[in-house]
């Protein structure tokens, strides 16, 4: 009876009857490191002790020899993985992160969240804005952590994601101009292959094939937001609904990265057109990978065109 299988959601989990969740993939985990080998030390700090989640810092070695009072911008970066697999101690993201920061000389902070089915949405919301509270709380240089409180310049505070991190770096960033009196000054935003959808195309070129359409709107209403009240239409979801309003979007600059082959590539480019288009008076930069799909510089990061878009992902942060 233990091993009957209630539902199954390739390639991301299985759920059994007696309540079991097994993932599929993105469950593999590498330690933090203080070796300096590759330029790069990491360390792990829990952030909500009522959740047991942990962000996991990156620093370039070198900086532990800078000159007092120096500081290095600061990448508050979430993961991807459908809100269900993968964390920040994924090889994939880790070692991402290690490049970037290496590459960009930041520090960067990459942020653990309740996943779906255990938790679903909206625990990785919650979360994800708890940990930006909780970083922001350094920025008098008396937060938790000497890392950050050292080494981090809140005028040059950066968030980004890809896929499911995209789509919450998003609302984070609509959460943060809200919250005025918080005062969490982001300076922009990078929004990777993001997880936008909805029950109809935006338009004529996003995808049309109704099973497509059907199993991912199935992963959304079953696995990650079984209370949305309208399915894959929750604002949440449905970022490019006619209801948003991005005037308020608390950043200075957006980043948004799209993939030709992704489902999700006519999401992005029509939330870059609707950003363009709003009363928000930041910049946005459109960079497409047109022959790739989803999140190909996680998958193939020694390829051309994933060394590129690191390399525009550091022009973005230190420009």
């Amino acid at each position: 009876m233990e091993s009957e299988i209630a539902s199954e959601f390739p390639p991301f989990c299985r759920i059994y009857k007696d309540g079991r969740v097994q993932r599929l993939m993105g469950t593999e985990t590498i330690p933090a490191s203080l070796d300096p080998t590759h330029d790069v030390v990491s360390k792990d700090v829990i952030y909500s002790p009522d959740h047991n989640l942990s962000v996991r810092l990156f620093l370039p070695h070198k900086s532990t020899k800078l000159t007092a009072g120096e500081k290095l911008p600061l990448l508050i970066y979430i993961h991807g993985g459908a809100w269900i697999i993968e964390s920040p101690f994924s090889p994939i993201y880790h070692n991402y992160l290690t490049e970037v920061v290496k590459s960009a000389n930041c520090l960067a902070v990459s942020v653990q969240y309740r996943r779906a089915p255990e938790d679903p949405v909206p625990a990785s919301y919650e979360d994800a804005w708890s940990a930006i509270q909780w970083i922001f709380s350094h920025s008098n240089g008396s937060g938790p952590v000497d890392w950050i409180n050292k080494h981090a310049d809140f005028d040059k505070v950066f968030l980004a994601g890809d896929s499911a991190g995209g789509n919450i770096s998003h609302h984070m960033a609509m959460k943060a101009g809200e919250e005025k009196k918080l005062d969490l000054k982001i300076k922009g935003i990078g929004v990777v292959h993001p997880a936008f959808w909805g029950t109809d195309p935006v338009d004529e070129y996003d995808v049309q094939d109704k099973e497509t359409r059907i199993g991912i709107a199935d992963v959304w209403e079953k696995i990650v937001s079984p209370n949305s009240v309208n399915g894959t239409d929750d604002p949440l979801f449905n970022v490019n609904g006619s209801g948003s309003d991005f005037s308020g979007l608390g950043c200075e600059k957006v980043l948004v990265a799209v993939a030709g082959k992704d489902v999700f590539v006519r999401q992005g480019l029509a939330y870059a057109a609707k950003l363009e288009k709003s009363e928000w008076e930041g910049t946005v930069e459109v960079v497409e990978e047109e022959g790739e799909g989803h999140v190909f510089h996680l998958e193939k990061p020694n390829s051309d065109k994933a060394l590129r878009f690191l390399k525009k992902f550091v022009e973005f942060i230190i420009g």
